[in-house]
Order: C-alpha cells, then structure tokens, then sequence
C-alpha cells in the first residue's frame, strides 16, 4: 500500500488541477471569442481585404484615379448565374461609384443564397468604404427571376497617403454567392 501525500504534495496536486481546469476554460473561451473578434479585427484594419462601411462618402475628391475592377463566383452547388454589368470603373480618390450585379435564377425552385466579398490587394481593403451593399443579407431569387444588385462605394483618399498602396492603380472587388445556411438546413432536413 502506498502513503498518503504530504500536505506540499496535496497542495501542488491542487494547484496542477486548478490550473489544468483553468486552461481548459480559457481555451474554450478563446475559441467561442476567436469568430467575432478576427472579425472585429478585420473589419478595424481591412486583413484579408476586409472593406469598410460608411454613411457617407467625404466631400475631398483627389485628382487620382484608381480602377476598380468587378468579379463575381458562385457555389458550385447552387443554380445561379452571376455577373457585374460592368467589367471595371475608373474612380477619383473618393468619387462615388457605382456597380451593378445581374443574377439569375437557372432552376424551376426558388433559391435563397448570401453573397460575400473581398478586395484585392489585401492592404486596399482598409480604404475601400461601401455605402450600399447586397452583401451578407439573403438573396431570395424566384425560378428563372433576374434580379439587379447595387454596390455604392468609394475608396477613401487616405489611400493616397498610405507609402504601402502607393503603387496601387487598381483594385479588384470579387463577390461569391453562396446557398443561405436558412436553405441549406432546410434542405437537410427534408
């Protein structure tokens, strides 16, 4: 039979136990925080080619220019056609845009899909301020429905200013529809 611990040796078991659970705590807090935080982040420094939101656009247009250049992807499992209707718009720094996408119902069912986006180079997406978007909200299309989606933006003269875009010229807006998680559940569930 082996001795009971001594009370030092109790006393770091406990403190090993309470330090393991303590780990394990914070670890699935962090992985519960880890989603809205990177995209707080995001959202604050434009990684990832993160826009920004804006109310409203400024009222200091610079001289120059930038081109700004539309794509547009679908899911592979999803009966969408989707294009900008314009390939690219040369903008002044700051000058309000606009871009329309088409899409396209292709199946006989109605299809509820989310569109999300990004801009490249990555280091743009800081300055690029969208002031009307389709993104993230539910698109529901009805069979064979052609609808025409918006984006009113503009990219923030303190571009202009930033050694790290200096070379910019252009910049690439991409959008990819996606089946909404609503849909994609209910289709689970039949």
């Amino acid at each position: 039979m082996s001795a009971a611990p001594d009370p030092k040796q109790r006393k770091r078991m406990a403190l090993t136990a309470a330090l393991a659970a303590a780990a394990v705590i914070g670890m699935a807090g962090m992985a519960f925080a880890a989603v809205p935080l990177y995209d707080m982040f995001c959202k604050v420094t434009g990684y990832g080619g993160t826009t920004q939101d804006a109310v409203q656009a400024s009222n200091v247009i610079l001289d120059r220019t930038i081109e700004v250049r539309f794509d547009s992807n679908v899911a592979p499992d999803l009966p969408l056609e989707f294009t900008p209707l314009q390939l690219t718009e040369t903008v002044r720094l700051c000058e309000t845009g606009i871009a329309r996408y088409r899409v396209r119902n292709l199946s006989d069912e109605p299809v509820t899909a989310v569109a999300s986006y990004n801009v490249a180079p990555h280091k743009v997406g800081i300055y690029f301020r969208k002031l009307e978007c389709f993104c993230f909200q539910d698109q529901t299309i009805a069979p064979h429905e052609e609808v025409e989606l918006p984006v009113v933006y503009y990219v923030d003269p303190e571009l202009a200013s930033d050694i790290e875009t200096e070379e910019v010229n252009s910049v690439t807006l991409s959008y990819t529809f996606f089946r909404s998680a609503d849909q994609a559940a209910a289709a689970l569930a039949q």
